[in-house]
């Protein structure tokens, strides 16, 4: 490893000072271009005595498969990108966001026999290759590099699994950012990559049963055609013994009769059980079963329930002979860890950590001790229990993060785990269970110094008067002058999904450039538990934007953003909170980017895996859910006859998560209406998905294009 060096603030400043901008022909006029024309449709229909108009429609289609809809992208990618090229800081932010990438990284390592496996990638590489090390000090060894796979670095290595003794890498391949996914295996020791291949794998687990074979998730085949649209149905938990072909594999459990429900197998770490865990949409709410393996020979694949009725959350920790561990929200909504052995005549659920004010947010059996890891106000804290449920220890970490990891078997006499916050990449830790002490395992080698940059949290209350916790990230010698800057607002608000802290380069090169970054933990999260997701679905669903909001008035009336100067930027479900925002506070903001977002909340059912969202949204075709949904909708909802602020809508034409007809119909509504003079513009990335497996370069592209936009339209000024 190389010796970490700090450049420190004053010389960032003095480099930064230096830069001078050039502005391009042209680049003084920045209001809406000349948008390419987009057949207006007929469609109207109407739902529980409401007339909806739906003229977009035919934007729904497949790029793939509609030459229309195919040219109208290409018409609105050239409008977009002769637009973003004329915007004076676009070159600057490229380059300092490809400064900021370039520091080698590696993931959490996972150990298997006496091998550790990890991936590394040395700074700019589109994807991270795969290691292996014999012995934790051993030489470290090339096993995958998917960087070869696609010429432009859009094929990614996703999901792996290592079998226990080490021998043989199950992975997964996901290509041009679908999600689906190949599956393949790698012999370790001759790094020979096996014939053995999955097919239509998707929102899959990977375990293997010794080094007999895998288990995985799969859907049917689609119908020609169909592979990035229809719906999602029927997914069954299948084994697949090594050296067999696909066909072969052994149907392990399905519910035919029950054809949305979703099922996925995890092996504990003894090889004793697999445990089959179904679910029907999103929420945390399964059914459980296992299969005993010691006796499959005699019984094969026999399922034996454990947890019946959709009702809470058991998520399975790991295993010791017939005892289980389970992370549960039963009669506990902020968490707590039960047991259960099978063995006995009649098992019961026994407690053993009660459930705390904070969270539960991760939990691993390592070195027969339970190390919890909790959320204290949106920020990690761990402790370490023995298997009675008695506290031994608090691991202590520096500041408000984000941590990760604690794999490894309960006889493991080690585990490793990742620290990361707003200011600093993630360190990754070796963890030594009976010490309680914690080594520096590999720790990234920075061009910036990120004690320069204030780290805060505060508090802010929301229309209704609950206090919502916002961080707040600024260089020092900002947040010492006490001035305001131009100001990016992050949020997602749903799903039950925890915003903690998170490093971006292009988060950090908009701080390097004087703006302040901030992250309001609003309503439908899990930061605190059951409750807050409550807070914020189905028909509570407008608290998540009346908090987003607040988060913006309190920027402003704080004096952190400048009163011109709010940018707001979601992503999937965040994307829809941009949208829905935009069309109930358009003054409240300068720009915005609503990215890969459920735009079109009447239809969102429809597709791949929408049908899951109702858990969080409602159902459109019951009236209750529809009148809430067409309340909110962001396409919908668009008001003519008021000034919006500049959008740059992004999403992906191989997004199978959020398919980009969402994205499409809201921009051509966008651009249809009368709402001023600002740019309203889509960009539309080719062979990328829904996020994961990006590679390096298009990361880097599109967040140059999404800052220099915003910085435009906020008067941020790299160099001020």
């Amino acid at each position: 490893m190389r010796k970490a060096h700090h450049s420190g603030l004053a010389g960032l400043l003095a480099g930064m000072a230096a830069i001078v901008i050039s502005l391009p022909a042209g680049a003084q006029d920045m209001t809406a271009p000349d948008y390419p024309e987009t057949r207006r449709g007929d469609v109207v229909e109407t739902q529980f005595g409401e007339t909806v108009a739906d003229p977009y429609r035919w934007l729904e289609q497949d790029v793939r498969e509609s030459t229309e809809v195919a040219d109208w992208v290409r018409r609105e990618n050239a409008v977009t990108q002769n637009y973003l090229d004329k915007l004076p800081a676009r070159n600057w932010f490229e380059g300092r966001i490809g400064e900021l990438y370039d520091y080698a990284r590696y993931s959490t390592p996972v150990k298997a026999g006496e091998r550790y496996f990890y991936t590394y990638n040395s700074g700019l590489q589109n994807q991270s290759p795969l290691y292996v090390r014999d012995g934790l000090n051993g030489r470290e060894r090339l096993l995958i590099d998917p960087n070869d796979w696609a010429e432009d670095g859009a094929t990614a290595l996703s999901g792996w699994d290592v079998s226990p003794d080490g021998r043989y890498v199950l992975y997964s391949v996901q290509d041009g950012g679908t999600d689906w996914r190949i599956l393949r295996v790698l012999d370790v020791d001759t790094g020979e990559i096996l014939e053995d291949e999955i097919r239509w794998a998707k929102f899959t687990n990977l375990d293997w049963i010794g080094s007999e074979g895998f288990f995985y998730s799969r859907f049917p085949e689609p119908e020609e055609g169909e592979d990035f649209q229809a719906l999602n149905y029927n997914q069954a938990v299948y084994f697949h013994r090594l050296g067999t072909p696909q066909s072969t594999d052994e149907l392990v459990y399905a519910t035919p009769e029950h054809p949305k429900q979703s099922h996925t197998a995890q092996v504990t770490s003894d090889g004793h059980w697999a445990i089959i865990t179904s679910a029907l949409g999103t929420d945390a709410r399964y059914e459980v079963h296992a299969i005993d393996l010691t006796r499959r020979d005699s019984l094969g694949w026999q399922v034996r329930d454990l947890v019946t009725g959709f009702d809470n959350d058991w998520s399975l920790i790991d295993g010791i002979g017939s005892t289980l561990w389970f992370k549960t929200n039963h009669s506990a909504p902020r968490y707590r860890v039960m047991s259960i052995d099978l063995a006995a005549a009649q098992p019961q659920w026994t407690p053993l950590v009660s459930e705390k004010q904070e969270p539960i947010d991760g939990a691993s059996l390592v070195g027969h001790s339970l190390i919890l890891s909790y959320l204290k106000n949106a920020s990690s804290t761990s402790m370490v229990y023995d298997l009675t449920g008695r506290l031994k220890r608090e691991i202590a970490f520096d500041g408000l993060g984000s941590v990760s990891g604690f794999y490894g078997d309960p006889d493991d006499e080690e585990t490793f785990y990742s620290f990361t916050s707003f200011n600093r990449p993630a360190t990754i830790y070796r963890y030594d269970i009976a010490s309680g002490e914690s080594s520096v395992f590999a720790q990234p080698n920075l061009a910036f110094d990120p004690d320069d940059y204030k780290v805060e949290q505060r508090f802010y209350s929301s229309k209704d008067g609950t206090q919502v916790p916002i961080f707040i990230i600024r260089r020092n010698d900002i947040a010492q002058s006490g001035r305001a800057v131009p100001t990016l607002l992050y949020g997602y608000g749903g799903f039950d999904i925890s915003i903690t802290p998170f490093y971006s380069p292009a988060n950090m090169a908009w701080m390097q450039a004087g703006g302040a970054f901030a992250v309001a933990n609003i309503r439908g999260g899990g930061e605190y538990g059951k409750a807050w997701h409550d807070g914020g679905r189905l028909a509570n669903k407008q608290n998540v934007f009346d908090d987003f909001i607040a988060a913006g008035d309190y920027l402003k009336s704080e004096g952190i953003a400048t009163p011109d100067g709010l940018a707001i930027q979601g992503r999937s479900n965040g994307g829809l909170l941009i949208g829905a925002v935009t069309n109930q506070r358009p003054d409240l903001f300068a720009a915005g980017n609503p990215a890969v977002g459920v735009m079109d909340m009447l239809r969102f059912d429809r597709w791949t895996a929408g049908r899951y969202w109702v858990d969080d949204y409602g159902y459109p075709e019951r009236e209750a859910d529809f009148k809430v949904l067409r309340a909110y909708s962001p396409y919908h909802n668009i008001h003519s006859g008021e000034d919006y602020p500049a959008l740059l809508v992004t999403t992906a034409d191989t997004d199978d998560r959020v398919v980009p007809g969402h994205s499409f119909k809201y921009t051509a509504a966008l651009q249809a209406a009368n709402i001023g003079d600002k740019p309203h513009l889509i960009r539309v990335e080719t062979r990328a998905g829904h996020g994961s497996g990006k590679p390096t370069d298009k990361a880097i592209e599109e967040a140059a294009d999404i800052l220099s936009f915003l910085a435009y339209w906020t008067h941020l000024t790299p160099g001020y």
